[in-house]
């Protein structure tokens, strides 16, 4: 679909949804599949003034009810576009505070919460992934792949400026590893994005080491940390670079990053630092009780990771008080702990409520996962608690094999972890899965994994 295209069929996805009586701030619900007709619902809701709220279809029936409930839209595009005369398409004047779209949150911890942007949140983000002269760069992009289902906070908030670089963007049905290296042997593309475990499985393909990957020079992570033998591996396999970007939703998928020229230390153990347009800092248990700017804790300390960006979401779609809870004096809470070095560098711990008590001293399955991460044995490994009788909780080591090695026994991974890790920290279990399971964000389920590790 070229660009003149795109804008005439969403300016006749414009005028249909005023003539069923959509007006400015609405609500519109789109719940389709990655392609043409969610683009063009996406742009078609814009253009007509109201706010854009992307299901994904990869969810259940009553996931996807639910979500729906929570926005109320008042109209829901899941089959056939609205269409009416395009002449009668709206003219919008600028306007920065307008309400563009609400962006599901992934829901590891709970229902999706939905984040809203606006216009100037939208260009905030442009300015920080561009550069600062993003309002002057059109044209000039290259060929890109859509990685993630399109509801997700790299399409909602980034197709504005793949649009004004020009760019050529491909989009899968559905992500498959194979059809992403033929994809991006065919048209030469310069960078590949994903999250670790889509990088994880086009390691795992045959097809990488049959293909041309020459054209590749970077590989751009997102989510959250990257375990370092994965960049270990996908820096040499691709011959290409590797940045970890770390971001969230609410951040507007904008946040920290390792840099591509970046040393081992850096790129393989941290997730970098603030991007420009970025501030970060390290706060403590008893910055959530005020309102004000948080207390930030000295380096080498481990805190929640706290950010502060003109990208950051609005707020939480009908849902003041968990607004409250994440956006405290201007600063977006993540949840996430960390700790920053001498370098500046952060270094990710694992989620606040992820953690798990054994024997009276608090884990974070993260840190132990990077750790175990770099057993030669392991394709890839995920930590869950278990309930224990004598400590609580204890740590099971979910591990997923690489082909021609034998399992490591719990033994053996305790002694591999032993020198990096305190003896709280090491997993006193093991399971073994041909793959860890994913959400529908292609992000690691850790209710499901919690749920694999019970005992019967």
């Amino acid at each position: 679909m070229s660009y003149l295209e795109l804008d005439l069929a969403s300016d006749v996805v414009a005028a249909g949804l005023r003539d069923l009586g959509v007006c400015e701030g609405d609500v519109v619900a789109v719940v389709l599949p990655t392609g043409f007709d969610y683009v063009v619902s996406y742009l078609g809701i814009v253009k007509a003034g109201a706010i854009c709220a992307g299901i994904n279809p990869r969810l259940t029936a009553p996931e996807r009810a639910a979500l729906i409930d929570r926005v109320r839209p008042a109209l829901v595009i899941d089959g056939a576009l609205p269409a009416g005369d395009p002449a009668a398409a709206p003219e919008l004047p600028e306007d920065p505070e307008r309400a563009v779209a609400i962006v599901f949150t992934s829901g590891s911890t709970g229902l999706p919460k939905g984040a809203l942007f606006r216009s100037r949140q939208l260009r905030a983000i442009a300015r920080i992934d561009l550069g600062a002269d993003a309002a002057d760069r059109w044209g000039g992009g290259g060929a890109i792949l859509a990685t993630t289902q399109l509801p997700h906070i790299g399409v909602m908030t980034k197709l504005g400026w793949y649009l004004q670089t020009g760019s050529t963007m491909w989009m899968l049905g559905r992500w498959r590893a194979d059809d992403v290296l033929q994809l991006v042997a065919d048209t030469g593309m310069r960078s590949i994005g994903g999250v670790a475990p889509q990088i994880a499985l086009l390691l795992r393909s045959p097809l990488l080491g049959e293909l041309d990957m020459s054209a590749v020079d970077t590989l751009v992570v997102g989510g959250a940390m990257s375990p370092p033998a994965l960049v270990r591996e996908a820096r040499r396999r691709f011959g290409a670079r590797y940045s970890i970007r770390y971001s969230s939703t609410e951040s507007g998928g904008v946040g920290l990053a390792t840099a591509f020229d970046a040393g081992d230390e850096e790129a393989l153990h941290t997730i970098g630092r603030p991007r420009p347009g970025v501030d970060a800092r390290i706060v403590g248990e008893a910055s959530h009780d005020g309102g004000g700017v948080p207390d930030e804790l000295p380096d080498g300390e481990i805190g929640e990771l706290a950010l502060r960006s003109a990208a950051q979401m609005d707020g939480y779609w009908g849902d003041p008080a968990a607004t409250a809870e994440a956006i405290r004096g201007g600063w977006l809470y993540t949840g996430d702990l960390a700790r920053r070095d001498a370098t500046g560098c952060y270094h990710l711990v694992g989620r606040r409520k992820e953690m798990y008590i054994r024997g009276g001293y608090n884990v974070a399955p993260a840190e132990v996962e990077a750790v175990l991460g770099d057993h030669p044995a392991l394709l890839d490994v995920a930590v869950a608690p278990r309930a224990d009788d004598v400590m609580g909780e204890i740590g099971v080591a979910v591990l997923v094999i690489r082909p021609g090695n034998a399992a490591p026994s719990l033994g053996e991974l305790r002694d591999f972890a032993a020198g990096r890790l305190a003896a709280w920290k090491l997993p006193e279990a093991t399971m073994i899965l041909d793959e860890l399971p994913l959400n529908a964000m292609s992000k690691l389920d850790r209710p499901a994994l919690a749920r694999a590790v019970e005992v019967p």
